[in-house]
């Protein structure tokens, strides 16, 4: 009889500390199961939060640290971005290409825009359609006013020979027309060093220029250029004469 009054009593117990433990839950946002969270959260790594990956948040919002963050910039389509921003790959950003945009616009400055003009007729008199735009047309090179005399030296030589000074005299005549600018581009025969050869051509391009200067051509506007036997074509005297001399190009 004692036997069963004991048994009894432990059996009582037992049920009480399962009905104890049963209601001993963490605290929030404390959690061992999802059911210890609120509806629609979840239990990761002991804590309720709100997502366990971008698929719990639905469509524009992301995961971040359990929290359902929306996706800065997200669209389903052109209607929810600014003007001008195109909807690609759910997110608003700026067109690259005229073939992002609608139909009658133009990417402009990464905008898909409508165009200023789509012909140079749109245009005022001095300015031209370019991608879209009415732009002031671009200065046309100023035309020389003759041509310039090519200068040869004897072999070996930089100083000049009368038949140079005679065509740098109809240079200068020429130059003094305009204010373009020349460049002196020496040149020597293939015989002798690289080196010495671009020495030599540089000497002979200098020559030209302090002639010209002390007929009153301002230096600024003359460049040297040594070229050495860069250019060099000859491969007997005859050709070899045509290779030593200083072109004046303009510029």
């Amino acid at each position: 009889m004692q036997n069963m009054k004991n048994n009894l009593v432990l059996g009582c117990f037992g049920a009480l500390l399962l009905v104890a433990a049963a209601g001993c839950k963490p605290d929030y946002p404390a959690c061992d199961t999802d059911k210890d969270c609120k509806d629609k959260e979840f239990c990761v790594g002991r804590k309720c939060q709100k997502c366990r990956n971008a698929g719990d948040c639905g469509e524009g919002r992301q995961c971040n640290a359990g929290r359902c963050d929306a996706i800065p910039g997200y669209c389903r389509d052109v209607s929810q971005c600014q003007p001008g921003e195109i909807c690609a790959a759910n997110r608003c950003q700026a067109c690259t290409s005229d073939i992002q945009c609608p139909t009658g616009r133009l990417c402009m400055t990464g905008r898909c825009s409508i165009p200023q003009c789509t012909k140079d007729e749109n245009c005022a008199q001095d300015q031209e359609c370019v991608h879209g735009l009415c732009v002031g047309a671009p200065k046309k090179p100023a035309k020389p006013p003759c041509d310039l005399e090519t200068v040869y030296f004897d072999f070996d030589k930089s100083n000049l020979t009368s038949a140079a000074t005679s065509a740098l005299a109809q240079n200068a005549t020429c130059l003094k027309k305009t204010e373009m600018s020349v460049s002196l581009v020496g040149r020597a025969d293939p015989r002798g060093t690289t080196e010495y050869n671009m020495a030599l051509s540089d000497r002979r391009a200098q020559s030209v220029k302090d002639y010209l200067k002390r007929t009153g051509i301002a230096a600024s506007r003359m460049s040297v250029v040594p070229r050495g036997a860069l250019d060099a074509t000859g491969t007997s005297e005859t050709g070899w004469a045509k290779d030593r001399r200083v072109d004046s190009e303009w510029r």
